[in-house]
């Protein structure tokens, strides 16, 4: 046998010796279940875990106050939404005061040349979900049909943002 031949067959030896002993029979799995606890919660506790109950209300409960605040702010912005003769930029400005940082996203590619109402004809009004503090639904008229406007809220004395003004149904 030549030199490096062996040289290269000892090596080997020499690493398979000092490698661990292949052990064929696999450890048992572990299959103890783990309990887990039910989940019991009643509506006086606050905000609920998944599993839990939900309270009657979300967190914030609906005043005089707050339906008045949301129908200045859908007025409001549907009366700086329904100027398609603004300058785009102006009306982008305008209209991102009363919007939810993603409706201001959304809208900025809009060109108001293309809106079809340009007034607002009558006050706006609201659709309450008495169980939800968060969020109400507006409808506001104008002389192109009715838009809806779907308002929402981070907390109590947090300020109405119109998330999404819905055009009338063609």
């Amino acid at each position: 046998m030549n030199k490096p031949l062996a040289l290269i067959a000892a090596v080997g030896l020499l690493c398979a010796g000092c490698a661990p002993a292949s052990n064929t029979t696999p450890a048992p799995m572990q299959t103890t279940p783990t309990p887990s606890a039910p989940v019991s919660l009643s509506v006086d506790s606050g905000p609920q875990a998944p599993g839990g109950i939900v309270p009657a209300t979300i967190g914030i409960a609906w005043d005089q106050a707050s339906k008045d605040q949301a129908v200045d702010i859908a007025q409001k912005a549907m009366a700086d939404f329904a100027r398609p003769k603004a300058e785009e930029q102006q009306w982008a400005n305008d209209l991102a005061r009363w919007l939810t940082p993603q409706a201001t996203a959304d809208y900025s590619a809009v060109d108001p040349a293309n809106i079809p109402a340009n007034r607002v004809t009558g006050p706006a009004k609201l659709t309450v979900d008495e169980s939800n503090g968060y969020g109400v639904t507006a409808t506001v008229p104008t002389n192109a049909g009715t838009y809806t406007l779907q308002l929402l809220r981070t907390g109590k004395d947090a300020p109405w943002k119109v998330n999404r003004l819905t055009p009338p149904a063609s």
